[in-house]
């Protein structure tokens, strides 16, 4: 009776709620991008592309390793010349005089032959801009080390780059001919220091050369242009937008998270007859107003130019799902299950990286009995310690935003952010509390506990031991109120689990009652016949 009474109670509370649509309308701004993985490329030889390039490799590379040591030792000696008893770090001047002409056309010239001696063909279209037109040169998309043609093309800029780099042998030499902008791992202050040296440079008035930056700040597989970074876009001066493409059949240039290895992309290019790539510079992009003062609405207006040239997608995906894409690795799942877009998540949801990461880790340890790195309904019952029912079932649903059986990490990142989180009020888990509790000591017993989750779920021999026993922190027998607010804030789910019950039982009452008058209203005149007959 006492079960009965706790049941029909919650009843009462799911009337008082109001009423929703069961079908969710989706938020269109959430809804999944247009290349789901840009950071993989499955570079896969057929058996007679294999045959191909292992013969041609036979000739190839020994001629073309060769060629490049060649270009190389008559480029060092130049680039020790032009760099000699000049400063790479503090107060640095830029390059002037016979300087700056042995990098801009001397050196320029060197690396250009040094990419025709590993067989690439250079296309270029459009004009460049002065230094004075356009200070800054945005670069995308980033799919690789051999994107460096670019700067070569460019006449040698500015680029950004890793203090450590400097130190490298031979290549550390032609890096201080591009005087970079130096990035340090060690120091705090690097980003906001490389930031205002970008700008320094950026308004110098043309006594700098262009700074060339990759805004995407990562590799990708070019099917799209991901997030820009803001940082060739702060200084608000104009920026030249320069498009790279590869129109290659066989594509042995692009360097992503998940594909094949340095080495294997430039031993297979060294095999390729030739490797064509195209430069485009596309007119110069002046800021307005609004843009100088916002530089995320800059970069996407520059990034949408860019996009709408290559005829490719955009998504908000950074180099942030990249660190997701390790961390997924590190928990023994898919790499690519770590992908959520970063920016538009952490925008929308008000998430940082650090709340993501532990939504990550949670995931991880619902997903890892499943398969491919995704939560299916037997893997969501087994971590909520409940039977499969007509409340998990639709809390499930709601996590399940494109219907496909499982909850992948994004669809987990959004349901526990948008749906359980709110759901979790101090209301909604006193509410809870005060069902469980039968006999109203501010206190739950296991028999309490169990007899309306059997009721609630509909589940005659439900065990419920394991659930109850992590509540009951202190192992005392019962759950107080403490242990149980504990329990449902670093567990939100069942806080929406809950709250799907209490609308399912309004959602049947309200079934119910509408069955109840339908029947009535097909029945007045036998009614009325009746009343007739007993007067």
């Amino acid at each position: 009776m006492v079960t009965e009474a706790h049941v029909s109670d919650c009843q009462r509370q799911a009337a008082r709620m109001p009423e929703r649509a069961f079908v969710l309308p989706r938020q269109q701004s959430l809804l999944l991008p247009a290349v789901l993985n840009p950071f993989v490329h499955n570079a896969k030889l057929t058996k007679t592309e294999k045959i191909k390039c292992a013969l041609l490799g036979v000739f190839l590379v020994p001629v073309r390793t060769i060629g490049l040591l060649i270009v190389v030792m008559v480029t060092w000696p130049v680039a020790v010349i032009a760099t000699f008893m000049h400063p790479v770090k503090g107060a640095m001047k830029p390059l002037t005089g016979w300087r700056r002409f042995l990098c801009q056309k001397v050196l320029a010239r060197l690396g250009r032959l040094f990419f025709y001696c590993m067989g690439f063909r250079v296309t270029v279209k459009g004009q460049r801009a002065s230094s004075e037109d356009a200070p800054i040169l945005a670069v995308a998309p980033h799919s690789g080390f051999f994107d460096a043609i670019v700067c070569l093309v460019a006449e040698l800029p500015s680029t950004v780059s890793r203090l450590e780099n400097l130190a490298m042998p031979v290549f550390g030499r032609f890096l201080r001919c591009l005087q970079p902008v130096l990035v340090s791992r060690v120091d705090p202050n690097s980003r906001k220091n490389t930031i205002l040296e970008i700008e320094r440079r950026a308004t110098s008035g043309g006594l700098w050369p262009q700074v060339l930056i990759f805004p995407e700040g990562t590799c990708t597989n070019r099917s799209c242009l991901i997030t820009f970074k803001q940082g060739a876009f702060i200084p608000g001066v104009p920026v030249q937008p320069v498009l790279l493409r590869y129109p290659n059949k066989l594509d042995t240039v692009t360097w992503t998270w998940q594909g094949p290895k340095s080495k294997t992309l430039l031993l297979q290019t060294l095999c390729q007859p030739y490797t064509d790539v195209e430069v485009e510079f596309l007119p110069p992009y002046i800021p307005s107003e609004n843009e100088k003062a916002t530089p995320a609405v800059f970069g996407h207006a520059v990034r949408d130019v860019m996009a709408k040239a290559l005829g490719v997608p955009v998504t908000d995906h950074t180099y942030e799902d990249c660190r997701l894409m390790i961390s997924a690795g590190e928990l023994t799942l898919p790499m690519e299950a770590g992908l959520v877009e970063f920016t538009k998540i952490s925008r929308k949801l008000n998430l940082k990286w650090d709340n993501i990461q532990k939504v990550l880790e949670s995931f991880a340890a619902i997903a890892r009995s499943g398969k491919g790195g995704r939560i299916g309904i037997e893997e969501f019952s087994s971590f909520l310690k409940i039977p499969v029912s007509p409340p998990l079932r639709e809390l499930f649903s709601l996590f399940d935003r494109d219907n496909d059986g499982t909850i992948d990490f994004r669809e987990y990142v959004i349901g526990v952010t948008v749906l359980c989180k709110p759901a979790n009020t101090e209301e909604t888990i006193q509410m809870a509390f005060q069902l469980f509790d039968m006999d109203d000591d501010q206190r739950i017993t296991q028999e309490e506990f169990s007899s309306v989750l059997r009721s609630s779920l509909g589940v005659a021999d439900l065990d419920v031991s394991k659930l109850f026993s992590e509540i009951d922190v202190d192992k005392s027998g019962f759950i107080n109120y403490e242990e149980f607010k504990a329990y449902a804030d670093a567990h939100p789910e069942y806080g929406k689990l809950f709250t799907t019950y209490l609308e399912l039982q309004r959602y049947q009452a309200l079934q119910e009652a509408e069955l109840t008058l339908t029947s009535s209203s097909n029945h007045p005149h036998h009614d009325s016949t009746s009343d007739k007959k007993e007067d």
